[in-house]
């Protein structure tokens, strides 16, 4: 399945300062028994988001419509727990095409990259300076540029760089999956396969 190609992304950013979000809170097992990856971005951090009634939590970030935008900005350690990849659709789902964050569980890391979403890594120091620019402003906006892998605090010029593998780096900046990737090669895939034949 294709995803929007990630290039260079400037955006508003969401701020979500809590550390050690595991993937049920992202988005609780009672909503896994879809198979499809469309509609999980409703139930993004469900049990935060919403009372037992439905109604919206008035103190959740995502209910404060003075943020928004396609940036989530997380405290350390986001997406630990189990290996759920329906976290990774929800935050797709719901808006969200790049997380920042001081670090991230393996897992979920390599499940955003896979379907589309970027997981830039920063040192604390500059996490710190994003939610302070977000806080004094909340339409601040970040520049994300996964060909230079920099990310920038655009009020302030400050910018940092992240690394990211080459191989999801391509596929996120040509908006393949792994089988869009091996699909674009079916002709050198073909013409190896000819020249290997006895």
């Amino acid at each position: 399945m294709a995803y929007d190609k990630f290039t260079v992304l400037k955006s508003t950013a969401v701020p979500m300062p809590i550390e050690n979000v595991d993937t049920d809170q992202i988005i609780p097992a009672r909503f896994l028994k879809a198979t499809e990856r469309k509609g999980f971005g409703d139930n993004l951090f469900r049990d935060w988001r919403f009372n037992n009634d439905d109604t919206p939590k008035q103190d959740f970030v995502l209910n404060n419509p003075i943020y928004s935008g396609k940036i989530l900005v997380a405290g350390k350690n986001f997406g630990s727990g189990s290996s759920r990849e329906h976290a990774a659709w929800a935050i797709y789902d719901y808006g969200f095409r790049c997380v920042v964050s001081s670090f991230f569980a393996d897992i979920f890391k390599n499940n955003s990259l896979n379907i589309g979403i970027l997981p830039v890594t920063v040192t604390p120091a500059f996490l710190d300076k994003i939610f302070t620019a977000i806080e004094a402003d909340p339409k601040a906006e970040l520049t994300v540029d996964l060909d230079k892998q920099s990310i920038t605090i655009d009020a302030t010029g400050e910018s940092e760089s992240f690394d990211i593998n080459s191989y999801k780096k391509h596929n996120l900046m040509n908006g393949f999956d792994d089988i869009d990737y091996l699909q674009a090669m079916k002709e050198e895939i073909a013409a190896f396969a000819e020249k290997s034949l006895y």
